[in-house]
This record gives structure tokens, sequence and C-alpha cells, in this order.
């Protein structure tokens, strides 16, 4: 484990920005650039100075602020070399395979395409931290804009396979809705019962159901409980592959 300094904070509608600092060299990372002015405002409320931006991919919600974060603070920008041409103002382009670290901290490069065609993750892998934009999504997962279903189904089966411990940052609070539908799938799904309970509770209080864990998410989310027996059931497709039901769950949740 490190000593890695996390900082969450809501952007725009429902976005949340999160600050990576490094408390050994001074150096801090934000995940993503909705916006500059909340990014600012948390930077200037923690004392930290920002040296990178790490993009998951090309939305304008998710980019919108690095032209000012750069002019602001000097700040390098990485981002997914599958959506270069697509996001302004990167100086250096990754995909899974290729060597990026953060103050001396080794993170590994992951290809989740589906939401887009070229979404990257970032697993700080020695913090047991994934940051995994809009790919993943508590008790949910991303629509699919421009890849396809089997494609974000590979790419959640990627995630899927990171140690049960490690927390996961996404990039919107979608978690009330996501609950609700969830239940629609597998309704007697308990510990989905007291999570949705627990969500509940949060947002009442103003609180982020952000961030979560794989070891939740494999027990409550239901685009990556596509073995469930009970899920199988509810769907009536007991014999389905197992692509062809999260196929099913995804084009469900499009039209809840």
């Amino acid at each position: 484990m490190t000593d890695l300094d996390f900082f969450l904070f809501p952007c725009l509608k429902d976005n949340y920005g999160c600050l990576v600092h490094d408390p050994k060299s001074g150096q801090t990372v934000s995940i993503d650039a909705p916006e500059a002015a909340p990014i600012l405002a948390a930077l200037n409320e923690k004392g930290w100075t920002l040296s990178h931006v790490f993009i998951t991919h090309h939305h304008a919600d998710h980019t919108a602020g690095i032209g000012a974060l750069k002019a602001e603070t000097g700040c390098k920008v990485v981002g997914p070399t599958a959506e270069a041409q697509r996001i302004e103002g990167l100086d250096k382009t990754v995909a899974e395979g290729d060597a990026l670290s953060f103050a001396g901290h080794d993170v590994v490069v992951l290809d989740t395409p589906g939401h887009t065609l070229g979404h990257i993750s970032y697993w700080f892998k020695d913090a047991a931290t994934a940051f995994v934009g809009d790919t993943l999504f508590a008790m949910g997962c991303g629509r699919v804009f421009e890849g396809t279903n089997p494609m974000m189904w590979q790419s959640l089966q990627k995630l899927k396979q990171l140690p049960a411990e490690t927390t996961l940052y996404c990039g919107h609070e979608y978690t009330l809705a996501n609950a609700a539908f969830a239940l629609t799938i597998e309704p007697n799904n308990q510990v989905l019962q007291d999570r949705a309970l627990e969500v509940k509770r949060l947002r009442e209080a103003g609180q982020p159901t952000v961030p979560t864990t794989l070891a939740i998410e494999i027990e409550t989310n239901p685009f990556l409980r596509e073995t469930s027996t009970d899920i199988r059931k509810q769907l009536a497709m007991t014999y389905a592959s197992d692509v062809d039901v999260f196929s099913e769950i995804r084009e469900r949740k499009n039209k809840a």
C-alpha cells in the first residue's frame, strides 16, 4: 500500500473530480477535467499544486477544464492514444501496455472501450485503487455510445479481474437510479437490497456513494453478475451466453 491521498469532489451536474496527491513529492494529479473551477478550488482547499491530469475519454464533461488548468498550473496532461485527435491539450498519450508513473508510483493503463472506442482506466496498483471513468459505475455501467455491448462486456470482465479489495472511483453520481434498476433485475438479492438502502441514506444526507469497491460491485452490480442463476431466471435466459445476458441487461437499462 502507499501513502497517496485521495480527494473527491463534485463537478458540473453529477460528475466527480478526484485529486490524487503524493505527500513526499508534492505532486498532484487530477483524474479527468470536467471543469476547471472546482478542481482549482479543491487544490486551494487542500494546499496542493497540480502537476498532472489523467484523462479517461474524450467526452466534454471529462475534458472541458484541460485548457484552463494548463494555463493556470502548467500541468502535464495524459490521455488515451486512441482518442488523441479528439482531445486538445494532451502532452502524452497512453494505451494498455504503456508505462506510466505518477510520483514514482507505477500506474497500470487498461483499455476499457465501449462507452467510447478509446476509453482507458487507470489502476494505481500499489494503492489498490482504480479510476474507471464512465466504464463502470456503482451498481451500473456506462452507456455504449461508440462501441458494442460485447466490447463493453469484455472491458467489465477485465475490471472484474482486479483484486476484490480494489477501490473504484467512477465519473458520475448515478448510484441511486442504478440501485433502483438493479433491483428490477435481481429483486431477491439481499446484499443488493441492503446496499440500495445504504445508498438512499447517503444521498439523503448529501453524501457521495463513490468510491465503491470491486467486492461490493461483484455482489450488487447486475452488469458484473451475468452468471447469476437468479438473474438468468428473472430474464428468462437460463441457458444464454454470458455476453447475451449482459446485453439484455444493458438494453433494459437503456429503456429504464
